[in-house]
């Protein structure tokens, strides 16, 4: 793999670091996330340069295989070029549900 895309998938693999440690101290329910809006940004800022990471990666190699990394792409799209229909629901799913698998598979794409 090349270096440059090693990178990018450090800086994914960082991003999701950061964003589950918003949750070490609070307790990781939809309500708490919505009642702070610190982290709600945090982790959409996260979000975009998860997106953009990966954008930056399908460029370079388009026949790297990332589970839904057209939904990736598309989300950060959206959360900078439409930031006024960015559902909170939406952003906690993928911090939720999406974001386990995408560190598991980076981790493997990086043999760590």
């Amino acid at each position: 793999m090349d270096n440059e895309i090693k990178a990018w998938f450090y800086d994914i693999l960082n991003a999701i670091v950061e964003i589950e440690s918003f949750f070490e101290d609070t307790p990781k329910t939809f309500t708490s996330y919505q009642n702070d809006l610190r982290t709600r940004r945090a982790v959409e800022r996260n979000i975009e340069i998860i997106g953009e990471a990966l954008s930056r990666i399908l460029k370079q190699d388009e026949t790297i295989a990332v589970t839904n990394s057209r939904k990736i792409v598309d989300t950060r799209n959206r959360i900078i070029h439409g930031y006024d229909s960015v559902s909170d629901e939406v952003i906690w799913g993928i911090a939720i549900k999406h974001l386990p698998i995408l560190k598991t598979e980076v981790e493997a794409l990086l043999g760590e």
